[in-house]
Order: structure tokens, then sequence, then C-alpha cells
């Protein structure tokens, strides 16, 4: 046994060797701490005799054994996952405090499409507790095990005695390991929990999901290794004034990464969202000019969302800019390349953007429905209802190509637009289609096309 001292950030997690008023990581000022840790220094290593050791195979040697997904039930949530849940899979799943993670999670356990055995290993809450969550929910499933418990060592005994097929630990922060002698959550717990859960994932076969707290910044607290030793990692995103909610993969061995699931938040639970381009558009304002629909890709799935912007004449010498939903320098490039080459009056402009619906796009071919959003507020002219705008926006002012073209413009005919402007790169890919189609090839064109 050998005694040993670290300073870690409470924030991100982040571990030093000496104490620091800011952490050099995340740069939160007074968020370093102190912690004595024992630890063994075989705690790691095990007895195995030489005819134990595995040996190396040909991978064309291999055969895959258990295959098959469990389906959740959930179809929004096995679209996240890749098609539903891998045996033997360890899941991280983080988000903002009461976003719905647990909800996700419990009414998971209700609508699982086979007869596996669940454990629902809680820190935070007691069996009672988890009980009238589920009663809310209207969860009945009698193969769904409760244990409230912190103590890794006897969950691992309990998981040992009644051998689930899915186990799910909510939150990995306040599970710990007895023989290491640090706080929950702490750097060495939190590494050492999610390396014992991972065990037990690949040996036993069990399908695990951990609950995980994020920082302030919205990342996953504690050490980044965390995230590099699970299979996939999805998030749980969503505005405080919104009822709509977004699953987001961002990373996932089993499947496609940053697919995403919508769900909207009710009084009884999380109810999945099938067509979020037609919740979206429901409430889209008609004959308002700083109004514009674009397609992202999410993934696999098209999604179309409405884009508003509005600008105003400003006395101040620093004009303010405001974006929701969209990355602030993204939006800062694009004012750039409309004053420049768009030869708009922006300088003298506050200018605000807004996804509406409360959802947030990352994908750059959102760029020139947001230019056309600020420049029909800027010449007041209005775009039409029933035209989707899809197009990269280079530092040129070009109009650069996207991918999926195809599937965006079948999602667009599909909740009935009429006309899809796209990008002059992207014309001999498209098949055809009873849409109208108009390519354009740089920013000045596509305004001038728009504004009549």
């Amino acid at each position: 046994m050998k005694n040993k001292t670290v300073f870690f950030c409470t924030e991100c997690g982040n571990e030093a060797s000496k104490w620091t008023g800011k952490c050099m990581v995340c740069g939160a000022w007074n968020t370093v701490v102190e912690r004595k840790i024992t630890e063994s220094k075989n705690r790691h290593a095990e007895s195995l005799s030489l005819s134990d050791i595995p040996k190396p195979k040909k991978i064309n040697e291999i055969e895959i054994i258990n295959d098959e997904r469990i389906s959740t039930g959930i179809n929004e949530f096995d679209r996240v996952l890749g098609g539903g849940i891998v045996k033997g899979s360890l899941v991280l799943v983080g988000g903002d405090p009461g976003i719905g993670k647990s909800t996700l999670l419990l009414e998971m356990c209700n609508t699982i499409k086979c007869s596996c055995t669940i454990l629902y290993a809680s820190g935070e809450e007691s069996q009672n507790q988890i009980k009238i969550r589920g009663e809310r929910l209207k969860v009945n499933n009698p193969n769904l095990l409760l244990l409230s418990e912190t103590n890794m060592s006897n969950i691992c005994t309990v998981i040992d005695e009644v051998t689930p097929d899915i186990l799910i630990i909510d939150s990995v922060q306040t599970i710990f390991c007895p023989e290491i002698e640090s706080a929950p959550g702490t750097v060495s717990q939190v590494r050492e929990v999610t390396l014992n859960l991972m065990k037990i994932a690949k040996s036993k076969g069990v399908s695990v999901f951990v609950v995980g707290h994020v920082t302030k910044d919205g990342a996953i607290a504690g050490p980044k290794i965390l995230e590099h030793m699970v299979d996939c990692v999805l998030y749980f995103e969503g505005e405080n004034h919104h009822y709509h909610r977004i699953l987001r993969g961002v990373k996932n061995r089993f499947g496609s990464t940053n697919e995403i699931g919508v769900f909207e938040m009710c009084d009884v639970g999380l109810v999945p969202v099938e067509n979020p381009s037609k919740m979206l558009l429901s409430e889209m304002s008609e004959s308002v000019s700083g109004t514009t629909v674009t397609c992202t890709v999410e993934g696999t799935r098209p999604m179309l969302a409405e884009i508003q912007a509005l600008t105003t004449r400003t006395n101040y010498p620093s004009p303010r800019r405001t974006s929701s939903g969209i990355d602030y320098n993204r939006l800062a490039l694009i004012i750039a390349v409309l004053e420049k080459h768009a030869k708009l009056n922006v300088a003298t402009q506050d200018v605000y953007v807004n996804v509406a619906g409360g959802i947030r796009l990352d994908e750059p071919s959102a760029d020139l429905s947001v230019a056309i959003s600020i420049a029909s507020s800027i010449c007041d002219f209005i775009v039409p209802s029933s035209t989707v705008i899809v197009g990269e926006i280079g530092l040129t002012g070009e109009i650069r190509s996207v991918n999926a073209i195809d599937k965006r413009i079948t999602e667009a005919e599909k909740l009935g637009f009429k006309r899809i402007i796209i990008p002059k790169g992207n014309v001999g890919k498209v098949q055809s289609s009873s849409i109208e189609i108009v390519p354009v090839s740089n920013i000045y064109q596509a305004i001038s096309i728009l504004k009549g």
C-alpha cells in the first residue's frame, strides 16, 4: 500500500501534480482541490497461469457471437444507438440536470422488446423514490429490479447473484470503490468505477448504461478518459424553456455518429417525435421578412428547420450580434461575407438570429439560409414560405456543395414545399423530382433570385 496526494479540478476532472489557482484545462478559478488516496501497487494485477493467458487469433478465424441487437421499444432511441442495444456494450448518457436522462432510461426499462432482466442501480435515489417516479411514467415491468447502492463492490455482488442482461448505473459520479480512499466523483473513483463496469460488460455480456453529470460548460464531468473507455457517448440536449429534447450520439462504435433522436417532454415523460420537421415548422409565420427554411442532415436523418433573423439600426459603434441555435463564430463569418460580397450595409445593424424550436444546427449547409434571412430583414423582402434554402458559404461568397442532397430534396418534397435553392455544384447529383430546383453559385445571385 502507498499514500499519494493528487490535485484535481472539480469542474473538468483534470488531475495535476500541484495546486494552482486556475485549472490549466478548463480555465476555472479556485476549483483545484487536494485529495489523499491510498492504493495498492499491484491493485490491478491478476494471477494468471500460463494456460489462462489469452492467445491472439486471425481475424478471419473469429466467429461473431450474439450479434443480435435488443430493441429499446423507443424508435428514436434505437436510431441513435444504431439499431438497438448491442450486447456487452457500455453506453454513457450525459446531459444537464433535469434534462430527462433518468426518465429516458426508466422508460426504456418498460418499453424494451424482450424479457430481459434489468438491474437499475441508483446512487442518487432510494428504491421508494424510483418507484414513485416509475408510477408517474407507468413503468410496471416485472423484470425490472431496483437497487439503491453506492458501493461498487456490493453492486458487483448483486450482479453475480441476479445475472442481469441490462445494467443501468445512475450516476457514475455517486458510485465509489472502497479500495480507493477518495470521495465519490473524484477522478480516481470515476476512472476505477468505469473500469469495473467495462470489465462487467465485456466479460459477462451485460449491456451497461451509465448516467454522467456534466459541468457548467456542457462537458461530461470527470476525466476525458471516461469517454474514451465507453463504446457509445450520448448527449441529452435541450433549452430550459422548451419542451423539445434532442438525444445526440457523438461517439458510437456500432453505428453512425452525430445521429439524433427528438423527444418532447410531457407530464407523462418523454414522448418520441417521429417527424421533427413537421413539428419545427408547425408555427412558422408567413408573409414576414427575415424568415427562411433550411434542411440539415443529422446523421442519416434529413430535418427541416425555420431560421429567423431580425436586424435593427444601431447608433453604437459596435453593433450587437446574438445567435441562438447557430454557432456565433459562424454567424460572424456570414455577416462579413454579406458585407463584402453582397454589398449589404450590415455594419450599422444589430443582428439577431434564432433557430425556432430550441434546437441547435451545427451543419454548415444552413449558412445560405442564415444569410438570406439576414438579407431579407435588412432589405425587407419576403422569402416565400414554400421555398427551402440549402448551401454552405465560402469566404469569397461562393455557394459550396453539400452532402446528401437527394435526402434533403425528398424531405422538402414530402412536406409540400414547391421550390428548393441548392448549390450549383450539386445539380449533377440530383435525381428527377417534382419540386422546382434552383441552382445558385454565389451569395449575390441567391439574394437576387429571392428578392425578385
